[in-house]
């Protein structure tokens, strides 16, 4: 029975098994009730009052054998996977324990431990793209820009290989909006129009808010240019 005190706390504990080491282990997350956004960014980086980022505790780090991953990562993994990890990562591993609160810079330590986890057994590439582009966001929070930036680069990459991949069995209005989003911070309009334009215009695209979002974006971005005397491209004209 819950009492009201820990009905209060924003934080509950969750048992998970390593897909790893196969060890049980304990992993906070957040209640629902507290997992609202003050405010989201054009790409979907939320804020929170009180610290209460629900962000923070995606991340399920084994104490044991420090193999980090999420809920949509593997469940399980091969045998060669699991040693590609220990001889790239996990025999490093110091056991040290990431359940309950934790602060913004233990939340960018998991996030980046998750990621190379990820590399090391071959994750699937969207996977790797939103811990790239929660890096990113993490990086925001602490007003990092380059790092910020640098981290959206590399989740914009990831993205495209991902569209390369299922892009072309599934109409993912999202996927698109999010790679002329991204192109568009870092400074990439030319490209950022085209893939607005691709939602705006893809005539099986049928998700309006995405398609609402780009025609946004679209115009944000004709103003930047605008403002910065660029030459507009065709369809902007």
């Amino acid at each position: 029975m819950i009492t009201s005190m820990e009905a209060l706390d924003p934080l509950y504990t969750t048992h998970v098994r390593c897909s790893c080491c196969e060890t049980p282990f304990t992993t906070a997350r957040m209640r629902s009730s507290f997992k609202k956004a003050t405010h989201m960014d054009s790409d979907f980086c939320s804020y929170y009052n009180n610290d209460n980022n629900p962000d923070y505790y995606v991340v399920r780090v084994c104490p044991y054998c420090g193999f980090a991953s999420t809920e949509n990562s593997a469940s399980s993994l091969t045998e060669g996977q699991k040693s590609s990890y220990l001889a790239k990562l996990g025999l490093n591993w110091k056991p040290r324990d990431y359940d309950g609160q934790r602060t913004l810079s233990q939340a960018m330590e998991c996030y980046k431990l998750a990621l190379l986890c990820a590399q090391s057994v071959g994750e699937k590439e969207r996977i790797i793209a939103g811990l790239l582009q929660h890096i990113a966001w993490l990086y925001r929070y602490m007003g990092a820009y380059e790092q910020e930036k640098r981290f959206l680069r590399f989740a914009l990459d990831a993205y495209i290989r991902v569209y390369e991949v299922e892009g072309s069995s599934i109409n993912n209005a999202k996927l698109m909006y999010l790679i002329g989003e991204l192109h568009r911070r870092v400074n990439e309009p030319y490209e950022a129009v085209k893939w607005f334009s691709r939602v705006i215009h893809n005539k099986k695209i049928t998700d309006s808010a995405m398609i609402h979002r780009s025609r946004e974006q679209w115009q944000v971005l004709r103003e930047e240019m605008l403002a910065s005397q660029m030459e507009l491209p065709e369809a902007m004209q």
